[in-house]
């Protein structure tokens, strides 16, 4: 493949592109299968845990916004964190959001292979897992605004879905739909089962590993600061479309789900939404959404392969990572971080054929470690970004978070409790074993392969020049 050393990426994402591309970040495996697990922990209170998470991330993302308008690069958080915080904590964030989104494409291709179980029970779920890597793969390696349309469509069938959703169920119940058990629908289930805490508030707090989970991956429109043909305008757009996609991409449908079957009936096998609509006894629903929940993990798996590669390429261009990674074709794209990706993604077939029960749980928990992980470095770096915008008098934010500082802060706390309750409950303990493991993995390769000291600041950033001016002493030995 022709390859030039070094170049940029292609600016081929347009505003719609992103704007999607934010919509469908909402949409997810998170939603159409880890609801469920949510759901059993807490109950109806599951809704009070996704607006309390949902605030959270708003606040994650408008700190990212503010940094992503300020400085439209490659590699965006990773940067931010190695250009405020000090080179360790860019070269740990970075690494951390690709191991971040290797995980979560693993849980993504895995549901994808539940997914297709609906339809074809009698072929390994591995099957379709290995077929569905080598398609993502092709489509990654073409041009960045063909990647773009592809998440425009995807993206366009899963908000199209979710609304026709929320629009029928809200019909049942108006009209009291009686599903084929006896129960009928309306707002009287959230309480009707247990009332609003069925399993008190420890079943609030267990829940809110998988609501995370379920957010994670929302910072990937940070990423697409370096490849956005009009980043000041575009980035702004998406990033405050979160509110409204937390209240009804999640609170609001879940809440009419919730309306319309027994919470406690809602199973782990498969996505709830075709469970519910298949037990509801509506002709064909189940195989309409099973289609949709198919979509969404495609969408997903694709947005973790762009994303985790436009991190190691901007990791390659702070020497934090093997300088091949900063190689882009032809067409503009970083193809060697397409296919390191492929490559992790095999280790999900692998999986899928060795431990198929067990490995969602295993992998969710793990990767809710990584996003906060993540989240807490990106609103670190928006505290030291606006500390020092103070100090050296520099021009205001074009883009400026609200509430500046006590949202901030309240959002740190909350990724502060979310990884105490990561170790406090059995079921999700290995998350913080293997994320401890991660990041003194990441403690040892630095020091053997990033020269310098990494407590080391970069000099005061030139903000008319590109971010960041690293050291030649940082760089890796490729």
């Amino acid at each position: 493949m022709q390859t030039t050393h070094p170049a940029a990426l292609s600016r081929g994402l347009n505003v719609r592109h992103i704007r999607f591309m934010a919509l469908g970040s909402a949409i997810g495996t998170g939603l159409f299968y880890g609801s469920a697990e949510a759901i059993q922990a807490a109950g109806p209170a599951v809704l009070i845990a996704y607006m309390i998470a949902g605030a959270a991330v708003f606040m994650v993302m408008r700190s990212l916004g503010e940094m992503a308008v300020r400085h439209p690069v490659a590699g965006s958080f990773s940067q931010y964190a190695g250009r405020y915080l000090g080179p360790f904590w860019g070269f740990a964030t970075g690494w951390t959001y690709v191991f971040e989104m290797a995980i979560v494409a693993l849980a993504d291709i895995t549901a994808f292979g539940i997914y297709m179980g609906f339809w074809f029970p009698q072929v390994d779920r591995w099957v379709w897992i290995a077929a569905v890597i080598l398609v993502l793969t092709a489509i990654n390696l073409l041009s960045v605004k063909v990647f773009g349309e592809l998440e425009f469509w995807f993206s366009l069938v899963k908000v199209a879905a979710i609304i026709a959703m929320i629009a029928g169920g809200a019909a049942l119940i108006a009209f009291g739909f009686s599903s084929p058990s006896g129960g009928q629908a309306g707002v009287h289930q959230l309480v009707a089962n247990g009332g609003l805490f069925p399993n008190g508030f420890g079943g609030l707090l267990a829940c809110f590993s998988v609501v995370v989970f379920a957010f994670g991956g929302v910072e990937t429109v940070g990423v697409t600061a370096g490849e956005a043909a009009d980043p000041k305008k575009a980035i702004p757009q998406a990033v405050n479309t979160v509110p409204v996609r937390i209240l009804l991409f999640y609170v609001l449908t879940l809440a009419v789900l919730m309306s319309l079957f027994p919470w406690n009936q809602v199973g782990a096998q498969g996505s709830p939404f075709v469970q519910i609509f298949s037990g509801l006894g509506i002709p064909g629903a189940a195989n309409v959404l099973n289609a949709i929940v198919i979509t969404a993990a495609l969408s997903a798996i694709n947005s973790d392969i762009f994303g985790a590669g436009r991190v190691l390429f901007g990791l390659a261009q702070q020497g934090h990572a093997p300088a091949s990674f900063g190689r882009v074709s032809s067409r503009g794209v970083p193809w060697m971080t397409v296919v390191v990706m492929t490559g992790v993604l095999a280790v999900g077939v692998v999986l899928n054929a060795l431990i198929p029960e067990d490995v969602f749980t295993v992998i969710a928990s793990i990767a809710t470690f990584a996003t906060v992980f993540v989240w807490a470095m990106i609103l670190a770096s928006h505290v030291a970004m606006k500390r020092e915008i103070r100090r050296y008098a520099l021009a205001p934010s074009e883009f400026p978070s609200p509430l500046w500082p006590v949202a901030s802060v309240l959002a740190i706390a909350f990724m502060a409790f979310v990884t105490v309750l990561l170790g406090w409950f059995e079921d999700t303990r290995v998350a913080l074993v293997v994320g401890g493991a991660w990041i003194g993995l990441l403690a040892g390769a630095y020091a053997l392969w990033v020269r310098g000291d990494g407590r080391r600041r970069p000099a005061l950033l030139d903000e008319t020049a590109p971010l960041p001016v690293v050291s030649p002493d940082d760089r890796v030995r490729a």
